[in-house]
């Protein structure tokens, strides 16, 4: 941060990441409700997995509409739009009364979440040049990691004295506070108040001219560009195994360990932590290589591979004989993902102009969404398996397999369609 052009841009990231960590709050709070709520309503795991994927198809379709939706009316009003969307739907699970309705207000949070992400890297966009983006990115992106870290202490206190529905209501009304914050501390760059001249000066440096008043790209059109279907399947390999992370793992630590979740969980709270690491750290990396005079591509590519590496020790969690042991490998590859998340997502304004960033952030994280779909199906139909014989551990063993190795499969897909990540003419 250099404070000679002035700082007002690391505010802005402030306000993402706390939207981020509000989203990701909600989505989780499921997840450490799921024991109490499959006694009540007598849930099996593949009715779990049925409302973890009502959520993530409800996702994939919220990014595809609102990244359109934002490229055209502009990211103050969008991002409004969409928290105040997803708050609403997040006060009224409260009134849930069957697996139905939940998977309907589950479906609505949905909806409203998948405005987060593009709304967020088109303002990282336009607020920061390319050498900060990454890190930026990485810095409103550990919002997700604390907002893990929030859940696990505050739901069960809450669940333990006011009940399950109070959870909902309060983690809910947190958006509404955010938006006020949002609303009167937002302006784009150029015609904030607050940002001096300098400062506009540095963040226009190495990016195109604001094009944000010429017309939108159809993003229909996008799925021709090779550099559309890197992205794609970078986050359609990778986001499903993010999904199992946040909604899975405290279940895993229950029946492989016995954990209480109950009560806050020490464990869980360790992960989410150390991801937060990852998220900014790995935003860091790829920026200090470019200060460094190594092309942006470069920078992108080693970085991103580094932390596909990373990934692959956990497939040894089913070694793990005590709980730190799993912590241990699971905090490492869940910091990895992280980090690859602050990267992948810059991946997008650094080959697309500022007036198709939120356009192709809906497709890609669309496609990520379809993958957090079709995964839990199978996580589903392997525990209820595994879990009928008696041996739900197994179950999970071979999911971690499939988390090591996905990383890599991404990186080589992201390779072979945009080798060097150009800039792409519209």
């Amino acid at each position: 941060m250099n404070n000679n052009v002035g700082n007002y841009r690391w505010r802005i990231v402030g306000l993402l990441f706390f939207a981020t960590t509000i989203s990701y709050v909600d989505r989780q709070v499921i997840a450490y409700l799921k024991p109490t709520l499959e006694k009540e309503f007598n849930w099996t795991e593949t009715d779990y997995s049925n409302l973890v994927m009502a959520f993530t198809g409800a996702y994939a379709l919220g990014l595809v509409l609102f990244g359109g939706f934002i490229d055209k009316i502009g990211t103050k009003l969008g991002y409004s739009i969409a928290v105040l969307w997803w708050s609403i739907a997040g006060v009224f699970t409260a009134t849930a009364t069957s697996t139905f309705g939940f998977g309907m207000f589950r479906s609505l949070l949905g909806l409203g979440e998948g405005g987060n992400f593009p709304a967020a890297i088109k303002t990282v966009a336009e607020w920061f040049p390319k050498k900060e983006r990454a890190f930026a990115t990485g810095i409103f992106n550990s919002g997700a990691n604390i907002g893990a870290v929030v859940a696990p202490i505050m739901v069960p206190w809450i669940l333990a004295i006011y009940g399950w529905e109070v959870a909902f209501i309060i983690t809910g009304g947190l958006g509404f506070i955010w938006l006020v914050f949002w609303w009167f501390g937002y302006q784009k760059p150029h015609i904030h108040k607050k940002v001096t001249e300098a400062e506009l000066q540095h963040i226009q440096s190495d990016q195109e001219v604001d094009d944000s008043a010429q017309k939108p790209v159809k993003w229909i059109k996008l799925f021709g560009i090779r550099q559309t279907w890197a992205f794609v399947f970078g986050k359609l390999l990778t986001d499903p195994i993010w999904w199992f992370f946040l909604y899975w793992l405290p279940s895993y630590f229950s029946e492989t360990f016995k954990l209480d979740l109950k009560k806050p969980s020490l464990e869980l709270i360790v992960i989410y932590t150390f991801t937060t690491v990852g998220s900014i750290g790995g935003g860091y990396i790829s920026g200090y290589f470019i200060k460094r005079g190594w092309p942006v591509f470069k920078a992108r590519k080693i970085a991103m591979l580094s932390f596909a590496l990373a990934v692959v020790p956990i497939i040894f969690a089913q070694y793990c004989t005590n709980i730190w042991q799993a912590v241990a490998l699971i905090s490492i590859a869940a910091s990895a993902h992280q980090a690859w998340s602050a990267n992948i997502f810059t991946t997008a304004s650094d080959m697309f102009p500022q007036k198709a960033v939120s356009s192709v952030v809906g497709i890609g994280g669309m496609a990520g969404s379809i993958g957090g779909v079709i995964f839990p199906m199978f996580i589903g139909y392997i525990l209820d398996l595994y879990k009928s014989n008696g041996n739900i551990t197994a179950g999970y063993n071979i999911i971690f397999v499939i988390c090591g190795f996905a990383y890599l499969l991404a990186w080589g897909f992201m390779h072979i369609f945009a080798p060097k990540m150009e800039k792409v003419d519209m």
